[in-house]
């Protein structure tokens, strides 16, 4: 575990990105720090060898990222992440899964816990620093398209179950469809053009739609489209679950 900063609370410097690292392969804990090191406006805070670690650091230390591993000794990436963002006073930090796989059931469940998105392990350098600006703003990281992908199959399967979101009747027609298009993993600029809108505009609707929904993110929106129905596998953003998916009965 990495020694303790002084300035462990201390977010006033401005641009500023605290990530800790968690995982139990320390070469990769190691390469990952040196690139951050090396790189202006980032401060690794900690590194955990598994997720009991990583969730005793983001409590110490309250980083903007906490890249996660999913499989480690002991407490799983997967539990790591959902006690993190279960928690209120962690509400400020940021879960970036890592994996070895691009469809991997348990980043899925990550997801579905709270994850603001993952990356694969032998994601480029500057396709890491440019993920973890993503998600230390507060955005969910939807690209590479491997996410939604991940999403799409474990939604397709037999064994997967629907479930119904009783908020989704809160929604207006409007918002419903603007979920849906997050859901296809549009951007707010995209769902603009499609809707006729502003960029402003949309991400109004967004920002309402996870409101109202209790999302942590765009991240926990797209499961959220997924799981309810909305959207359908290969329908990249169209409702095509009609209004069953608000919960109302055929």
């Amino acid at each position: 575990m990495g020694e303790p900063l002084e300035r462990a609370h201390d977010r006033t410097a401005p641009g500023l990105v605290r990530v800790v690292l968690a995982d139990d392969q320390a070469l990769v804990r190691a390469g990952f720090r040196v690139l951050l090191e090396t790189e202006d406006g980032f401060e690794v805070c900690g590194e955990a060898a598994d997720g009991a670690q990583a969730v005793a650091l983001a409590r110490q230390h309250r980083p903007d990222v906490v890249v996660m591993d999913v499989r480690m000794p002991g407490t799983d990436g997967l539990r790591a992440t959902r006690m993190i963002t279960a928690d209120p006073e962690l509400a400020g930090v940021r879960v970036l899964v890592l994996t070895t796989f691009d469809v991997d059931e348990y980043v899925f469940e990550a997801l579905r816990g709270g994850a603001s998105g993952f990356l694969l392990k032998d994601v480029e350098p500057v396709e890491l620093v440019a993920a973890l600006r993503v998600v230390a703003r507060g955005d969910a990281l939807l690209a590479p398209s491997v996410t939604r992908r991940l999403i799409a199959e474990f939604a397709s399967r037999p064994e997967y179950r629907r479930v119904r979101v009783p908020a989704l009747r809160a929604l207006t027609d409007r918002e419903r469809e603007v979920l849906g298009l997050v859901g296809g993993g549009l951007s707010n600029e995209e769902i603009a053009a499609q809707l006729v809108i502003s960029p402003a505009t949309a991400r109004t609707h967004v920002s309402r739609v996870m409101t109202k929904l209790a999302a942590r993110d765009r991240a926990q929106l797209v499961v959220i489209a997924y799981e309810t129905g909305l959207v359908r596998p290969g329908t990249a953003g169209r409702d095509t679950a009609g209004r069953d998916a608000a919960g109302r009965d055929r």
